[in-house]
């Protein structure tokens, strides 16, 4: 084995077990993001005014990124060690093997962690939003409800009041006829009363009669000479 490619092979290794700490880290972090934070729904009515994503959101998204670019690292170097370790001569021996196949078992239990994790976020998330619907959807029914409930209300109000004012109605019909009934019964004891005198005195009668007639000749006079008056005026304007 060459210096310069023993000096790269290190460098690798060294590079390997930072990234594998810092995926490690990263990981940690990650599961406690998702343990600690509550995924923000953002309904339809907020959408304009709210934030796109709450800050635990945006913590789980960066991590996500940041994840998966160290484990796309790491890949890279293992693929470069192994490259390295194949065309070097002196240098694939049994320990680099060991080496090699345990970067290689890290780099794949941390992508299954990572997977699993993410896996994990994401049901939840899809549970918190089915539930988020659940509750709009529950929130929606009580206000229709309730709105129907203040129309039915008013209509039964509506309906109360065109009731009373029925009543009402039915209350004044029914004076005005019990009015017009003691009217009708008073001028029949008039008209009796009247029909008495009348029979008990005929003479009284008989010069009601005389009176009524003299009216009537003389509005006949009355009228003949309004008629003559007026046709002579009409006779004295053509002239």
């Amino acid at each position: 084995m060459t210096t310069e490619s023993k000096g790269n092979w290190e460098d690798f290794r060294k590079e390997a077990r930072f990234l594998e700490n810092e995926i490690d880290t990263k990981l940690v972090s990650y599961s406690k993001v998702g343990a600690n934070s509550t995924f923000s729904i953002i309904s339809e009515v907020d959408s304009d005014s709210a934030p796109l994503l709450s800050t635990g959101d945006k913590m789980y998204e960066l991590l996500s990124e940041e994840i998966e670019g160290l484990l796309k690292k790491l890949s890279q170097v293992n693929d470069r060690m192994t490259d390295i370790s194949s065309t070097t001569s002196g240098l694939l021996t049994r320990e680099a093997q060991h080496t090699l196949q345990r970067h290689r078992d890290i780099l794949q239990d941390y992508s299954q962690e990572f997977k699993k994790t993410q896996n994990n976020l994401r049901s939840r998330r899809e549970r918190e939003e089915l539930l988020q619907a659940v509750r709009g959807e529950i929130d929606s029914s009580k206000t229709a409800l309730n709105r129907r409930m203040d129309l039915y209300m008013k209509e039964h109000d509506h309906i109360k009041a065109s009731e009373r004012l029925v009543d009402e109605q039915i209350a004044i019909a029914i004076e005005t006829k019990e009015n017009l009934v003691n009217q009708r019964f008073a001028f029949k004891k008039i008209q009796s009363r009247v029909n008495d005198i009348t029979s008990r005195f005929p003479a009284l009668n008989n010069l009601i009669s005389k009176i009524n007639v003299k009216k009537r000749k003389d509005s006949i006079i009355i009228g003949t000479v309004i008629g003559t008056c007026i046709f002579l005026l009409m006779m004295y304007s053509l002239r």
